[in-house]
This record gives structure tokens, C-alpha cells and sequence, in this order.
């Protein structure tokens, strides 16, 4: 073989080895271009929450807590009883893709109705029929975690009922102590994680109530109960 040859041979392979260091070297930077995209473009965790009006009270406190860390929502409107739960917990979870959804029903559930009362919403709890006994209300609960798992892998979280004063008029304080504890009954058969703010709630009520015939608490009631909330999702999020 001549030295041209000899030349040319060794030159290629000198090139080969070249162009395979220069591959390698695209290979890492596309590497690390696909991690600082992928950073850049982080999932943020999906947070919602399914409640009456203590929850909607409660959700802008947690909104804000998260608001760098976690997308929260929460149901439109009001979800009421058991009963409307079951009509539109589909609606409600939609195709989410939720990771947490952290969820209460029971102060509608436990609510007195006569359609003569003229307190807001009927309540009634002289003349007015009960809306969902605590076995409906245990039943109610049971199929909508049930349809929950069903429609989402997301972590259920359920938070118990909050208090009730005692001149509420559609309401007896003594009520959620009953259905919180058939709650939990529920909840721990579905290994359900359970915020149980009941007792703290009776304490921030006392001092941010609305007095002792509304069963809601003013915007620094909320945030107290908006701690609470957050609590349990930081732990939930961890998990």
C-alpha cells in the first residue's frame, strides 16, 4: 500500500472518530435542551375542590396559597346534597385530570325544608322535612366516592362537615357530629384521606361566624379555614 493510500486511510478514520465525538456531542446538548424545556414547561399538580359555600368561602384563600405550585378549581356553583352531587359529579369532574380532588357534602344534606317558610331557601327545622336522612346521606356518600375512583385516579381527600349554631333555622347544631361520623365510616371503608376541621371550625365560627343563626363565616373566617385546607393538601401533594 503506497503512503497516499496510507494517508487517506488514516485521515477517514481520524474523521470517523471525529464525526463520533461531534454526534455525541449533539446527542448530550439535545439532551439537555429536552430537560430545560421540560422544566420550563413543568405540569403544574391539578388541584378541585367540590363543596357548598363554606368551600367556595374557604377556595380563594387556597387559590392564592397555591397559585405558584398548584392550578386550583373549584365546581361551579354550589353542589349542594348528596343528591345533587350524584346528578352532577361527572360534570364536575369532567376530563380534569385532576390530582387531588378534596371534597365535602353534608350541610345540605342535614337541612330542614318547608316550601311556607320564608327563611332564605325554606329552612325549616320545626315544620320541614329533612333533605337526605343520615342513612341516604351515608348511601349518597358511599356511591360518589365510588363514581369518583371510577372517573379519576386523582387523591381523594374528603373534609368533614363544618358547624352549625344553634339558631340556624333549618339546621340542628348537634346534626354534624352524626353525619361526620357516618363520614368517616364511609371514608375510611374507601381508604379515603380525611380533613376532620369539624371542632376547629365551631372555634372560628365563635369568633368569625356570622352569628348564631348562619352557618357561614366572614372573609377572615375563610382564611382561617383556608389554612386549614391547605394543611392537608401540602400533606396530600406529598404523598
Amino acid at each position: 500500500m503506497n503512503d497516499y493510500f496510507q494517508v487517506a486511510i488514516i485521515g477517514d478514520i481520524k474523521c470517523l472518530i471525529d464525526m463520533k465525538k461531534y454526534s455525541n456531542f449533539i446527542n448530550s446538548l439535545l439532551v439537555c435542551l429536552i430537560l430545560i424545556f421540560s422544566s420550563a414547561v413543568e405540569r403544574k399538580p391539578r388541584i378541585l375542590i367540590i363543596g357548598d359555600s363554606i368551600s367556595g368561602g374557604y377556595t380563594r384563600y387556597v387559590t392564592d396559597h397555591f397559585k405558584d405550585r398548584a392550578l386550583v378549581m373549584h365546581n361551579p356553583g354550589n353542589a349542594g346534597d348528596t343528591g345533587k352531587g350524584l346528578t352532577y359529579i361527572r360534570e364536575y369532574i369532567g376530563n380534569g385530570d385532576w390530582d387531588i380532588i378534596l371534597f365535602n357534602w353534608g350541610l345540605h344534606d342535614l337541612c330542614y325544608r318547608h316550601p311556607d317558610s320564608k327563611s332564605a331557601g325554606n329552612r325549616d327545622k320545626v315544620n320541614g322535612t329533612i333533605t337526605f336522612t343520615v342513612d341516604e346521606y351515608k348511601a349518597n356518600l358511599d356511591s360518589l366516592v365510588g363514581i369518583m375512583k371510577e372517573l379519576s385516579d386523582a387523591k381523594l381527600v374528603f373534609v368533614t362537615t363544618t358547624y352549625v349554631p344553634e339558631n340556624e333555622p333549618g339546621r340542628f347544631s348537634k346534626d354534624p357530629i352524626i353525619y361526620n361520623k357516618v363520614a368517616l365510616q364511609v371514608m375510611k371503608e374507601h381508604s379515603v384521606m380525611v380533613k376532620d376541621i369539624y371542632r376547629k371550625s365551631k372555634a372560628i365560627h365563635k369568633v368569625h361566624g356570622f352569628g348564631d343563626d348562619d352557618v357561614h363565616f366572614t372573609d377572615a373566617g375563610n382564611n382561617e379555614l383556608g389554612k386549614l385546607i391547605v394543611e392537608v393538601l401540602e400533606k396530600a401533594l406529598k404523598q
